[in-house]
């Protein structure tokens, strides 16, 4: 198995960092916060502050390096990696894809690149909020464009399969695209349903139960993550926000001219219940040969059916499609 040089120990990459180890493979960490490099270091893991040394090292091992820092914090990373490690593998688990990308081919052109996203996580954040099992039965997009080279590629997954996860193979775009719609859209509809729920005064709090702590759970996460994730997904969010408004611009028409909800209500229980099914529907098994001239375009379908890769052995990749 290769080795594994995490850069960033957060939640995410704290995680990952003692879900490779747990798995067997020869992983160390590096990160600007000393506070979380002390922590990892004191619960016995290979764990600094010295980011280029970490870098060196996985050029010197071939290991595969993992960017498991805020977008905000990419660019400058990126740097490093040119500097320490210009023609290594390279992967990364920020939550929006398309800029990331747009980053590597400008600042670390040299690597052998496959984004990733393990979807995955919690509202706390730092070291001590890690959890090796954190990614077990996750999906964990691993981005296929026509340039991605394969063995990056199945180097990334099988990362992700040796912890736990499952592999969703998707271009960028499509994922920044599905993320708006089922991650960063929910963020921002949460921070509205606690800002309207605690501006209703302690009567309002007081009887809060579970639609409201359902809704807002995410609400918790910290800002400056939101924030990342939200304006890095700019372009692919904003017409899935204004899809949310014209929802709820034509509800409150509804409720204003006729008194009526039926029609939001309704549509909301059938999107729930069409969830609930895709979700119990039996999976067609899939394979895709990786040597095949067409193993991208193969890849990509099968995320994009909604599918997912399981395993790959000798240079099959296998799974299933709903």
């Amino acid at each position: 198995m290769r080795d594994v040089c995490v850069i960033g120990l957060g939640l995410i990459g704290g995680s990952l960092l003692r879900a490779a180890s747990a798995a067997g493979r020869a992983a160390w960490g590096a990160t600007a916060s000393g506070a979380d490099a002390t922590a990892a270091a004191g619960d016995g893991f290979d764990a600094s502050t010295d980011v280029a040394a970490a870098l060196r090292r996985a050029a010197e091992a071939d290991a595969l390096v993992v960017l498991a820092v805020p977008l905000t914090e990419v660019d400058d990373v990126l740097r490093e990696v040119r500097e320490c490690a210009p023609g290594c593998l390279l992967t990364d688990v920020t939550s929006v894809k398309s800029p990331v990308l747009a980053a590597v081919r400008a600042h670390a052109p040299g690597t052998r690149f496959a984004g990733g996203h393990p979807m995955a996580g919690t509202t706390e954040s730092g070291w001590d909020a890690g959890d090796g099992s954190l990614f077990r039965g996750a999906a964990w997009v691993v981005c296929v464009e026509e340039d991605t080279d394969l063995v990056a590629w199945t180097e990334v997954a099988r990362l992700a399969l040796d912890i736990g996860a499952h592999v969703v193979p998707l271009p960028a775009a499509a994922h920044d695209e599905a993320a708006a719609r089922i991650s960063h859209l929910p963020h921002l509809l949460a921070a509205v349903l606690a800002t309207v729920g605690a501006q209703g005064g302690p009567a309002a709090l007081t009887l809060a139960a579970g639609s409201y702590t359902d809704g807002t759970r995410v609400a918790g996460t910290r800002p400056e993550l939101v924030r990342a994730m939200t304006e890095g997904n700019r372009e692919a969010l904003l017409p899935v926000l204004d899809e949310a408004l014209g929802r709820l611009g034509a509800m409150r028409g509804s409720l204003a001219s006729t008194g009526g909800l039926a029609a939001t209500i309704t549509a909301g229980n059938e999107a729930a219940r069409e969830f609930a099914r895709f979700r119990a529907a039996t999976p067609a098994g899939v394979r895709v040969k990786l040597s095949a001239p067409d193993a991208r375009d193969g890849l990509r379908a099968v995320g994009e059916r909604g599918g997912r890769i399981t395993a790959i052995t000798d240079g099959i990749a296998t799974g299933e499609v709903s």
